[in-house]
């Protein structure tokens, strides 16, 4: 009997340490874009020191051939800007959006869409997945017009302009381009 319970008992230690399965590919890569536009190629040439002026942590959600904005992101409610964990936009120094000041700090970013413009609401609420707004947590909302363009955009793509004086961040999708500017 005692040779059946040491039995079990190993095989429970060696079930218990099995290594997991890595999880599927995802169909929404996480991306990553910095302002300035490719600094850690920059850091790792030597050509800056500091840190970057901001970052947004999203994920890409495809098109996949569906009708996104009007549809899939309906007109005048809230979409997360992205797919699985909430975007994320880091600011490493304060700044402006809209005029108003941000400071250093980590946010998330959800969006309000309508066919002519976008609410861009920058969120102290993190760390979590989907979509769990709470207006009384927005640090600051602006608006921004909605351009349409010619090229079909495939995979959400959020990334950073640079300007002087600050950044764009750009966000395009299907035919949809919306440009917040960031002032330093």
């Amino acid at each position: 009997m005692k040779l059946v319970f040491a039995l079990l008992f190993s095989l429970a230690g060696i079930a218990a340490t099995a290594q997991q399965k890595p999880t599927d590919l995802d169909k929404s890569p996480l991306d990553v874009s910095y302002a300035p536009q490719n600094y850690p190629i920059l850091r790792m040439n030597g050509k800056v020191a500091d840190q970057p002026n901001a970052r947004v942590i999203y994920s890409r959600p495809l098109k996949n051939g569906r009708r996104i904005f009007g549809d899939i992101v309906r007109y005048n409610e809230i979409w997360r800007m992205g797919a699985n964990e909430a975007t994320e936009i880091e600011f490493f120094r304060p700044v402006k959006i809209g005029g108003k000041p941000v400071a250093k700090g980590r946010y998330t970013m959800y969006a309000i869409c309508s066919e002519n413009k976008w609410t861009i609401a920058i969120n102290s609420e993190k760390d979590y997945w989907g979509l769990i707004q709470n207006p009384k947590k927005d640090v600051v909302r602006v608006d921004v017009p909605v351009q349409k363009i010619d090229d079909d955009v495939e995979a959400l793509t959020i990334y950073f302009e640079d300007v002087k004086g600050g950044a764009n961040l750009i966000v395009m999708w299907d035919n949809a381009k919306a440009i917040m500017p960031i002032s330093y």
